[in-house]
């Protein structure tokens, strides 16, 4: 029983109800890409994944190369119980990290703007690049970035158990002139129920990210088996072992409809530390 079984649970029914909304629209947007990924010899965006990248491995991490295709948008994902963005409550009301003083930030390893909290866990650094998928990929410059994640326990920040009080592993990072965002964290627990994942919501302006309202993406990714169970093998993911061995990405939820221009390409090693990388392609 994962150690916080309770009406924040996160798990396959506690994300069912908003996916059910989502898989028709995501369907037809596959059937779409499929239809017409031969004909749009463009710059590939997303992550990878074995059904548009070629997979190669560096060290002990598996690196992944974009296949050369169709740019598409991201697929919109459900934001899940825990966004923190003003859009649902905790036992306390309402909660939104997004006006916090000090939410801008690229170390989201500590709490902020009064909570001491730090998550401990294998060093992670997540480079995303916001792309625009109406415009041959350009590098979208000044776009916000507001991302987050539950700590190696399978915990979210705000919401879960013993951590309501703490709102680590939270942040928003506006994109450079090259469409870049990077985040400091710790690589994510596996909790039952969902494979391991990151969440992340996308807005136009930085100033327009204080209110989930002008969210333009709501998407997530998730990263190669072989770095999970590389990571999963350090000190403090013990459950994450078995609840991986319980999970693929064909059972989940979120990834089971496809999740190539989902999937990170990861270097590094769990002494080092990992580094993920995505293009995220959106509508602009």
């Amino acid at each position: 029983m994962h150690p916080h079984d309770d009406t924040h649970e996160h798990s396959l029914a506690a994300d069912l109800g908003a996916m059910l909304n989502l898989a028709s629209d995501r369907r037809q947007t596959l059937r779409w890409l499929l239809a017409g990924a031969s004909a749009l010899p463009v710059l590939g965006c997303g992550g990878g994944g074995s059904s548009a990248a070629d997979s190669t491995s560096t060290g002990t991490a598996t690196t992944t190369t974009p296949a050369t295709g169709a740019c598409a948008v991201i697929p919109e994902e459900t934001g899940g119980p825990y966004p923190g963005d003003g859009t649902n409550s905790n036992n306390s009301g309402v909660v939104n990290v997004l006006t916090q003083s000090g939410v801008v930030r690229s170390d989201i390893r500590a709490s902020f703007n009064g909570p001491a909290g730090v998550a401990e866990g294998v060093p992670l650094t997540i480079k995303l690049q916001i792309v625009n998928a109406n415009g041959s990929c350009a590098a979208l410059s000044g776009y916000a970035v507001y991302l987050w994640h539950c700590d190696r326990d399978g915990n979210y920040s705000l919401y879960s158990n013993g951590v309501t009080d703490q709102n680590y592993l939270r942040g928003v990072q506006a994109s450079d002139s090259n469409g870049n965002v990077a985040f400091q964290t710790i690589f994510p627990g596996c909790y039952a129920g969902r494979t391991t994942h990151v969440h992340f919501e996308v807005y136009p302006t930085l100033a327009k990210s204080t209110s989930a309202a002008n969210r333009v993406k709501t998407s997530q990714f998730t990263f190669p088996m072989a770095t999970l169970n590389e990571v999963y093998a350090a000190t403090g993911y013990s459950a994450s072992v078995r609840n991986l061995a319980q999970i693929s990405y064909a059972t989940d939820n979120v990834f089971s409809d496809g999740y190539s221009l989902q999937m990170g390409a990861v270097t590094g090693n769990a002494t080092d530390g990992y580094v993920v990388t995505l293009t995220v392609g959106v509508a602009a």
